[in-house]
Parts: structure tokens; C-alpha cells; sequence
């Protein structure tokens, strides 16, 4: 809930409150936190929906002066202390900003950006190139909002920082020549977009692989550009492979989570040595948001006219059956997996393919029959399997 201290603030003598926006004199103050100060109450609320209510709470033992120590040994432990918590909160307000640019919301996710590129400073220094990716981030809110010399700004930055830095990654590169791709497409400039959209990829795959998700990005954003250009053969075969990566993704999650759900319950025992991992350890919300944004984008445009659908539509509607199962979103789950099941079917898929999307389809519609639609518990599953 949005909380103020309104008008006038005493500051002390010689230190001038600045606004976490902005950096103008602030007036006002968080009432929750009382570590964070506004110039008037549209950045207040700006930053509130931003990031500021899930970090309000975590920015005080980071703002507040630290006591005196009586030994270096207690001092060095606070400062590890305060630096963790530091790295912590640039982890937290880039996946929210992250998150925030995958659905669009441009002007919320600045807030975000901003604190993690202050919070990196104060960790990494002002030249590290771990600022980089909140320099991105600011400049794809800039590009999203039409800013784009603002944006040009911060790419200039981490296009200066990547060059000069020994410390500097191709898992930092492929998101810089992404957003420079991104900037170009926004000014219209297919070629140069396609040009850096191609280094995307090529950094992306030394890092990570051909058949990564974050390598998927680069050629969904190559494949828009060649839908734009009217080279259909192109773009369909750019979004097939985007496609195909996300559904081998999801597939191996899903197949994961049903094994636990049967093992919880008792029907199954997994293998010697399997351990099961937390689906937020490995698939965070701003991929969740990035999957909805490109999946759903893929199959409106292979709802249209200009790229082919028979077995197409198909695949595009079983990768997004698996990713509202994993939501636990089990009535999307059903609707898609039931368009998956009736392209596959008309189409003469394999049996195996059919097979998959029949079993998914199955566990969806008999969770969407527990009350409340979340799935039955694991009590539940043993005693109707």
C-alpha cells in the first residue's frame, strides 16, 4: 500500500534529500521504509508500481548508517553483509524490469533499471562492465517509449564499456547487439537490424548453444524483421526454429513436474541419483514473460494469412499447452492442448508427438476438475490413479 510523509521534510543541515526518480529535491517520503524520498507524489507512485513495493522493506538495512564496530572483524563482516544484500537487490529489480518489458509495460520497468544500475555502481564501480545490463534494460524502456535518443545514449554507454573492459562476456555482447537490432528496427533500418540481430545470435550461441532460449530471442527478432521485408519462407523457418527450441524447453520442465507430482503421490519412484529442481530455479519471471511474448506473438501470426499453419499451428499450440501447465493455468492448458491435438491429428504427426500432447492434455483436464481448477494434491492423485 502506498504510503507518504507529505510536505515539508526536515533535512539535516548540509544534506539535501534527493528524489529516487528523478534526483530533484525531494519533499516527500515513504512512510514504510522512511529510507526513500520523492520530489512530488507522480514519481512516488511511479516507483511504487515500478519496484519500490518489493524492495521497500530490503532498501533500509541498506540505507541505514551501520553501527560502530568494536573489532575489524565484525566491520568486515557487515560490509560482506551489506554487499550480498546489494547483489541481491540488482538480481531482484532486473528481473522485475526484465519482466516488466517482456509485457510491454515500458514505463514501469524504468524504476527497476534504475535502481539496479545504482546498485551495481556501488558494487562493481562505475566502470565494471556488470553495469551493463541495467544500461540495456534503460535502453530498451527508452526504445519501447519511443525515446530513442535516450536509448542511443545508453547503448553508446555499454557499447564504450564492453570495448574497453577485459571482464566483459559474450553473455553480456548478445544482449547489447539485441537491443542495438531492436533500437534499428525502431528507426526502421531492416538492414542494420538484421545485421545486429545476427551478432545476437552468433554471441548467444558461443555462450549458451543454437538450441538455447536465450538464443531464441536473436532469431525471433531476425524473423520479425524478414515478416516486415515480406520474405515469408525466411521469417516461417525463423519462427519454426524459435518454436521447436522453446517446445524442447517446456517439454523436458513438464515431463519433470508431472514425474514429481507422481512420485509425491506415491505412483511412481524416480530413478537412483534423480533430484528434482524448483521450476523457479531454473525458469525465472522474466523468462515466464518472455515465453508469453514470443509464443503468443508466433502463433497470432501463424494465425494469418502469410505463413504456413497445418502442423504448424499444431506445435506453436502444444508449446503453449506445456507453458500454462507449468502456470498451473490448467484451463488455457486444455485449450491449447486441444488445438495441439486436432492440428497433430489432421496433419498425420508421429504417434509419438500425438502421444505426448494426448498425455498432457489428460493431466490438464483432470486438474482442471479439482476444485479451484489448481490440480488435485498429491493424496488426491493416489487415490484416483
Amino acid at each position: 500500500m502506498l504510503s507518504t510523509s507529505i510536505y515539508p521534510l526536515s533535512n539535516p543541515k548540509g544534506v539535501k534529500l534527493e528524489c529516487e526518480i528523478c534526483q530533484k529535491t525531494a519533499y516527500i517520503m515513504c512512510t514504510q521504509c522512511r529510507v526513500t524520498y520523492y520530489c512530488g507524489l507522480a514519481h512516488q507512485e511511479a516507483d511504487w508500481n515500478g519496484i519500490h513495493e518489493k524492495i521497500c522493506q530490503l532498501l533500509i538495512p541498506v540505507r541505514t548508517p551501520a553501527p560502530f564496530f568494536s573489532s575489524a572483524k565484525e566491520r568486515e563482516h557487515s560490509e560482506e553483509q551489506m554487499v550480498q544484500r546489494q547483489k541481491h537487490l540488482i538480481d531482484l529489480t532486473r528481473t522485475v524490469a526484465q519482466k516488466l518489458l517482456f509485457e510491454g509495460k515500458h514505463e514501469e520497468a524504468v524504476p527497476g533499471a534504475l535502481q539496479s544500475l545504482r546498485f551495481a555502481i556501488a558494487v562493481y564501480g562505475s566502470t565494471s562492465a556488470e553495469l551493463v545490463p541495467s544500461q540495456l534494460l534503460l535502453a530498451e524502456a527508452s526504445i519501447g517509449l519511443g525515446r530513442l535518443d535516450e536509448a542511443e545514449e545508453y547503448l553508446s554507454q555499454a557499447q564504450w564499456t564492453v570495448m574497453k573492459t577485459t571482464e566483459c562476456v559474450n553473455a553480456i555482447e548478445y544482449k547489447l547487439y539485441r537491443n542495438l537490432g531492436l533500437l534499428y528496427l525502431a528507426k526502421c533500418d531492416n538492414q542494420k537490424a538484421l545485421w545486429y540481430f545476427a551478432d545476437d545470435i552468433y554471441h548467444a550461441t558461443e555462450v549458451f548453444s543454437t538450441s538455447d532460449i536465450r538464443t531464441a530471442g536473436g532469431y525471433f527478432h531476425m524473423a520479425n524483421v524478414f515478416y516486415r521485408l515480406e520474405k515469408m519462407d525466411i521469417a516461417d523457418s525463423l519462427f519454426s526454429e524459435v518454436t521447436n527450441i522453446w517446445n524442447a524447453f517446456l517439454g523436458e520442465l513438464v515431463e519433470t513436474e508431472i514425474q514429481k507430482t507422481l512420485w509425491k503421490a506415491g505412483i511412481s519412484s524416480p530413478e537412483s541419483g534423480t533430484t528434482f529442481v524448483e521450476l523457479e530455479d531454473i525458469f525465472d519471471e522474466a523468462q515466464e514473460a518472455e515465453a508469453v511474448q514470443i509464443l503468443h506473438a508466433v502463433f497470432d501470426l501463424r494465425n494469418q494469412e502469410y505463413l504456413p499453419k497445418h502442423g504448424k499451428i499444431g506445435k506453436i499450440a502444444h508449446t503453449l499447452a506445456m507453458l500454462y501447465y507449468l502456470f498451473l493455468d490448467f484451463k488455457k492448458a486444455v485449450e491449447y492442448g486441444k488445438l495441439a491435438l486436432e492440428d497433430s491429428e489432421l496433419c498425420l504427426q508421429n504417434e509419438k508427438e500425438i502421444a505426448t500432447i494426448t498425455r498432457l492434455l489428460e493431466m490438464a483436464e483432470k486438474a482442471l476438475s479439482y476444485p479451484g481448477g489448481k490440480g488435485p494434491s498429491a493424496y488426491a492423485w493416489a487415490n484416483s490413479c
